[in-house]
């Protein structure tokens, strides 16, 4: 085994000791990459020779410094390439590294009887289509004729899906470094399969990121949406916003075109998360003008609301569908 994925099992919004936890990582191997919020690659394939120990033993090391030196308990999958790294964290378990062998024979076992939303970058609606012509399992994605998979899911996307399910890991280890961003976590006391519910967390989530840029005098470029299920596994989706903003409104719209595109039915969601990536001075931005008066209204009343809350506390002044928080285990805003 050479390469290891690691999530950490952090407390929602405890992203700031991410950075410390990669760090761990690095007194091993100087090949990290970081999978934010709470997760890392590292390619051990140099540190296995220098140490004299393999992957697993060193996995169980890291673990070990990360309880003591952190506090932070991790789960962590084990393989030959990051993409096979990734499929077997989804079966791991605090104390329990899961490894995915190297012998071909071996990797193509492990693959067969996981589901296809295992793969990372299969996203909700490639599984259904997959689903709905009966291809639900890895096993069944590669042996399916290359032709109808290109049919169902495009020409290039189809053939990496049939690779990828076949055990062909092409991917390696980025080195890079936590971008500066800012994170918030809305976990459910249940799994949720309310649409409402999630869309008031996102509401929840938006609104707690809009009052911290603000606070910080920052805008961003880039919001972040990762949906947590109940089966383990997660999809996250990106969105470049029109322009770069702190406006709490401008943020939501954002994370709900996000959350609509995930076509979500039935989905049991366990946690949802926001990011807003790529911080930039507000005072560098620029907005653009519009003659709608709505939206200068809105961002005066949110002048008037942050300052409220900035006098009165965090709940002085909220949105009115925030008002009700049954089923929900976080605060409406901060």
């Amino acid at each position: 085994m050479t390469i290891l994925c690691v999530r950490f099992q952090l407390p929602p919004m405890h992203e700031a000791a991410l950075p410390g936890l990669l760090g761990l990582l690095e007194d091993f191997t100087p090949v990290v990459q970081a999978l934010p919020p709470d997760g890392a690659l590292a390619d051990l394939r140099g540190a296995e020779r220098y140490f004299g120990r393999g992957a697993v033993e060193l996995a169980s090391v890291i673990r070990v410094r990360a309880l003591a030196h952190h506090g932070v308990d991790c789960v962590i999958g084990a393989g030959p390439g990051p993409m096979l790294a990734r499929v077997a964290l989804r079966d791991a378990r605090p104390g329990v590294t899961c490894v995915v062998p190297e012998e071909p024979d071996a990797v193509a076992e492990f693959l067969a009887g996981q589901p296809v939303g295992a793969l990372p970058g299969v996203g909700a609606a490639t599984a259904r289509t997959l689903c709905e012509y009966g291809l639900d399992t890895l096993g069944l994605v590669a042996a399916a004729p290359l032709s109808t998979l290109q049919r169902l899911v495009g020409v290039k996307a189809g053939r990496e899906l049939r690779e990828k399910a076949s055990g062909i890991d092409r991917g390696r280890v980025v080195p890079n470094a936590v971008s500066r961003s800012l994170a918030t976590e809305r976990p459910f006391t249940r799994d949720e399969l309310d649409p409402d519910r999630h869309r008031r967390a996102l509401l929840s989530a938006a609104e707690e990121l809009g009052a911290r840029l603000r606070a910080l005098d920052k805008v961003c470029r880039t919001l972040t949406l990762t949906a947590r299920y109940a089966d383990r596994s997660s999809t996250t989706r990106s969105r470049t916003l029109k322009e770069p903003t702190a406006h709490s409104a401008a943020l939501t719209r954002a994370a709900y075109g996000m959350y609509d595109a995930l076509g979500l039915q039935r989905a049991r969601v366990r946690a949802l998360a926001l990011r807003a990536e790529g911080l930039d001075p507000a005072e560098h931005a620029s907005h653009q003008l519009s003659f709608d008066p709505l939206d200068d209204k809105a961002r005066r009343i949110e002048e008037v609301a942050d300052r409220a809350r900035a006098k009165f506390g965090p709940h002085a002044v909220m949105p009115g569908a925030l008002a009700r928080r049954s089923g929900l285990s976080w605060p409406t805003a901060a």
